[in-house]
Parts: structure tokens; sequence; C-alpha cells
């Protein structure tokens, strides 16, 4: 099986690439964990983000916002239409407990939307793809397979991306607003959201801190899988009018609160 789309193909390839990079850094004993300029966290990042442009202007003359190039000014930003957003290593603290749960992310904005991405986690050999339009997939072990979203049946349990030790009281109340069970399943970096994308959860919500090059691949997949990435007001977590995520749309590049639903 392959995917509907060479420029996707071309995308995993270098995602890989990436990963490689990161792989023969965090293969090494290293006992110096803080995000400095010599530390193996800050190289890998690094490594990871010139194998990515590199291998991105090859195939486009798009503009790349990467977080290891961020700081491109709003008044430049604001003329761009599409352009590739770029996380070279999501799950800082992942990579530091080698859990093996942390991203390569890419993925191709068109007007403030994700329209492909591509999240590949080296160590756990996992590659998830989302193209609008035509599907999401995920590359495991070699074998590719369609994903998708998965709705709440009445009378499942819930299963909601969160924390496995810390519970929010916002996130304590749209528990209780589910009603029946609900079962906690814990994930690192993007690796979340491609948990609802895959029907393995019904619901992430996120009441915390992100920038826009942590989710936009991962918010390609899961849309073309199917899901929804609204806002999250915390007042009313399960609004069904809420609006999208959207990227590139302020000068800040900051996340608002969002909920990934099947």
């Amino acid at each position: 099986m392959a995917l509907p789309d060479p420029l996707a193909e071309q995308i995993v390839s270098i995602s890989k690439e990436a990963g490689a990079k990161i792989m023969e850094i965090y293969e090494k004993d290293f006992a110096i964990y803080e995000k400095e300029d010599t530390s193996p966290l800050t190289e890998a990042d690094l490594a990871a983000h010139k194998v990515i442009v590199a291998g991105l202007e090859t195939i486009s003359d798009l503009p790349i916002l990467s977080e290891e190039s961020a700081d491109i000014p709003w008044e430049e930003r604001q003329t761009w239409n599409q352009y590739w957003l770029v996380d070279p290593l999501d799950g800082t603290k992942e990579f530091i407990k080698k859990n093996g749960e942390f991203t390569v992310n890419i993925a191709l904005i068109d007007g403030g939307k994700p329209v492909m991405g591509v999240v590949y986690a080296p160590v756990l050999k996992r590659t998830y793809i989302g193209i609008d339009g035509k599907g999401a997939w995920l590359e495991s072990d070699g074998t590719l397979a369609p994903i998708s979203a998965k709705k709440h049946l009445e009378g499942e349990t819930w299963k909601v991306v969160g924390s496995r030790s810390h519970q929010s009281p916002e996130i304590k109340n749209l528990l209780e607003q589910l009603g029946g069970e609900a079962e906690l399943v814990a994930m690192g970096s993007s690796l979340k959201l491609c948990l609802v994308a895959s029907g393995e959860a019904h619901l992430y919500p996120r009441l915390g801190p992100t920038s826009e090059w942590d989710t936009g691949a991962a918010h390609a997949v899961a849309t073309a899988a199917g899901a929804k990435v609204t806002v999250l007001d915390a007042a009313n977590p399960l609004a069904t009018d809420a609006p999208d995520l959207t990227y590139n749309q302020k000068d800040s590049v900051l996340n608002p609160f969002f909920l990934v639903s099947a």
C-alpha cells in the first residue's frame, strides 16, 4: 500500500532522515539534560532541524516556521498563506526519560489550516500521516494501514488522553460532564493527538500551554482521520459550536486551550 500523494511520501522520508539524526544522539549515554546550547537535547533538536529545512527546500520554495527558527516577525509571517510548520523534536521530557514517546513533526499549513502532516516517532517506529480530503494512515513496522477516529458509543468507557498523575479541576469538570466511566490514557508529545486519530481515545483536552509547531502535524493527522480540533472553553468544555483551532492568524504562536474529539 502506498500513500496517495507523492509530496506526503517525500515528507515521510524527510522526517525519517531527521529521526535517524536524533537517534544517533539519543542512543548515546548522556547526563546533561538542561536545554542549553551544549546539551544532547539541543544537539538533537538542531540536527533534526537542519535535515528538515534542507529537505523541504529541495521540494518547495514555501517559507518554513520551525521551533528552532521561530523569531520570524509577524509582519512577515502574516503575508504567508502556505508554509511549512515544523517541530524537529517534540517531547523534551520523553527524550530525557528515554521512554521513546518523542516525535518529529512536519505540517503543511494552507490558509490557517493544517492540510498535510507527518508525525514520526523514531523509537516506536510509528509514522502517522494525514492528508486533507484523502485520509490518515499509520505506518508501523513497515506496514501502512488507514486509521480513523472512533466516536464514543453509549455505554462505552470514555477514553480520555491525560496525565497519569495530575488532573486539573478543569479536567475533572470535563470528566464529570461526560457521564459514565472514564479512563485516562497517557502518552507523550504530539502522539496524544494521534491517539484520537487512531481511535485509541475519544478525547484529548489540552488545558496547558502549547505552541503552533507542537500541534500542527498531529492536528492534520487528527482531522484527516475524521476528528475535530477545536478551541476549548474551560467553563464549557463540551460546547458543540466551538471554533476550529487555526494557525498563523495572530502575532503570538501560542495556542489557546483546545479539544481533540472524535
